[in-house]
């Protein structure tokens, strides 16, 4: 069993840069790849970016790629989201998930567990 939890969501200007944090729980946190998934008020919840559990392999949505940078830090049960050059496109609520996959997966039914989300807002 795993719990993740999310932080660091704000509201910022366009340009500006957020860190987000999932915080973990469970022994086996470091075998879970893990996700950042994200969704907007009407829209579906869509892939942002994932990381596999040795954190050597990372995956981005091309929405984001080259602006937004998983990482992880298995030794404090904690996964980040570095976003930079936000743009107001990627305003949602931003949540974190873990798979037992072992590696990282686009689609949302192939993760386990969830955290309640963390919002985003982004002003132009």
């Amino acid at each position: 069993q795993v719990q993740v939890v999310e932080s660091g969501g704000g509201l910022v200007q366009a340009g500006d840069s957020l860190r987000l944090s999932c915080a973990a729980s469970g022994r086996t946190f470091s075998s879970y790849a893990m996700g950042w998934f994200r969704q907007a008020p009407g829209k579906e919840r869509d892939f942002v970016a994932g990381i596999t559990w040795s954190g050597g392999n990372t995956y981005y949505a091309d929405s984001v790629k080259g602006r937004f940078t998983a990482s992880r830090d298995n030794a404090k049960n904690t996964v980040y989201l570095q976003m930079n050059s936000l743009k107001p496109e990627d305003t949602a609520d931003y949540y974190c998930a873990a798979s037992h996959y072992d590696s990282v997966s686009y689609y949302s039914h192939e993760y386990d567990y969830w955290g309640q989300g963390t919002q985003v807002t982004v002003s132009s």
